[in-house]
């Protein structure tokens, strides 16, 4: 992961302020590239473990289509409605499927913390309903960009 900041590094999150931002926030939107290479940009769900950003996708969407043709993608979280609450991350890298397409809950170590994460962060449940349309993505990113202008003076 590289951070790729130069201009911004005063109000770039922390490692701690980033996993605390990404825990709390619950919608992304990701942007996926067409065939033709425009961009798709789409709003999901995801869960953050401290090194991945893992995304719960319709398998029978657009998305998952130009994901299966082209893996490269960028997701931004952001908030904040006045200019010196504006904060958020963008996170761009390579995705890559973990476990059955689509998931139906066979055993699979790897989604054992993601699972979890999220059951908990949208469900309110201690584990994941399946619903034999949905599958995972693992965003393991290879730049990060954060800012929070709070810090600004």
């Amino acid at each position: 992961m590289t951070v790729t900041q130069r201009r911004g590094r005063r109000i770039m999150m922390t490692q701690p302020e980033l996993d605390a931002y990404l825990a709390e926030q619950r919608t992304c939107r990701v942007a996926t590239v067409s065939p033709d290479g425009r961009p798709h940009i789409s709003p999901l769900w995801f869960g953050w473990d401290g090194s991945s950003l893992w995304l719960y996708s319709l398998t029978r969407s657009r998305r998952w289509a130009q994901l299966l043709r082209d893996p490269r993608v960028a997701a931004v979280i952001d908030d904040g409605h006045e200019y010196g609450e504006l904060r958020g991350v963008e996170l761009a890298g390579r995705v890559a499927i973990v476990g059955e397409a689509p998931r139906t809950g066979e055993p699979c170590p790897e989604l054992d913390t993601p699972e979890r994460l999220f059951a908990a962060k949208y469900f309110g449940l201690s584990a994941m309903p399946y619903d034999g349309r949905h599958a995972w993505l693992r965003l393991t990113p290879d730049t990060i960009n954060s800012w929070d202008f709070r810090k600004l003076p």
